[in-house]
């Protein structure tokens, strides 16, 4: 996969969470924002923004939630001590629960997989054609003296 492919699957994840109904409007992705926004804005009065804490296992998943937190006029922030990959905001649940969460899994296994494309095809150029998991054994080998 290149990186237009990936940029366009990307577009197409924001306008199906958009409600996109034309093809027209899953080709633009300012008009698919602008549905999540108003949707985000009718919600705010009945589901009030609660915090939430996100921790994220890679520094990657975490900018990607970032972006996409700040893409939607949303706040993240961390309080003192928390680690790097924690990200705290104050969202309506129903907006994390059906847009906001979804979305962020569909664009991040989308940004993984092509990240684990372009590692495998640079170390297997590079470095090493096998570069396949170690392998499993039963008992530690010894150390020859």
């Amino acid at each position: 996969m290149n990186e237009s492919v990936l940029m366009e699957k990307l577009l197409k994840i924001e306008a199906l969470f958009a409600g996109a109904a034309t093809e027209g409007e899953r080709v633009s992705a300012d008009l698919a924002r602008e549905r999540i926004l108003k949707r985000l804005r009718e919600i705010i009065p009945e589901d009030p923004p609660v915090e939430y804490k996100f921790t994220f296992q890679d520094l990657w998943s975490r900018k990607v939630f970032v972006t996409l937190l700040r893409r939607y006029g949303l706040r993240p922030y961390r309080y003192y001590r928390q680690r790097h990959t924690t990200v705290m905001a104050r969202i309506p649940k129903h907006f994390v629960d059906e847009t906001l969460w979804p979305e962020f899994q569909k664009i991040n296994e989308e940004l993984m997989e092509y990240l684990e494309e372009v590692t495998n095809r640079v170390v297997g150029k590079v470095l090493h054609e096998d570069s396949s998991e170690a392998e499993v054994v039963d008992k530690p080998f010894r150390i020859a003296m």
